[in-house]
């Protein structure tokens, strides 16, 4: 069975936990000069495994995945669409030479005309 990712950081640190007290130890029984006894090389050789598993792990983490999707996920293929048919340039050219739209300004001087037009048309009818 293999190991989830997320508990290999765990068992780095308490592998390391576990290695910095048997260097205490080795240090308070025969002193800092000394080499490190076996409990420390075991240890150590322990946690450059993990860390090497770890590193093995985030690489394989960054390969893209090669499954299968499932039949019912599959869309079947579509016929290629035919090619569209060329346009004229005399459809954009009619377009242009047609009737132009009338503007905002254009809009708003016909409407003031056409109210002005209207106050003088009831005036003159209210005098006669």
């Amino acid at each position: 069975m293999t190991i989830r990712t997320a508990s290999l950081s765990r068992q780095i640190r308490k592998n390391g936990d576990r290695l910095h007290r048997a260097v205490l130890i080795r240090i308070d029984s025969r002193g800092a000069d000394q080499p490190p006894s076996e409990a420390e090389v075991v240890l150590l050789e322990e946690r450059r495994q993990l860390k090497e598993a770890r590193a093995a792990r985030a690489a394989q983490a960054q390969l893209p995945r090669a499954r299968p999707k499932p039949a019912w996920m599959l869309k079947p293929p579509r016929p290629p669409k035919p090619p569209k048919a060329h346009k004229e340039k005399v459809a954009k050219d009619a377009k242009s030479s047609g009737v132009k739209k009338p503007s905002r300004a254009d809009k708003q001087v016909r409407k003031a005309e056409s109210l002005e037009a209207a106050k003088k048309a009831a005036k003159k009818s209210a005098k006669n």
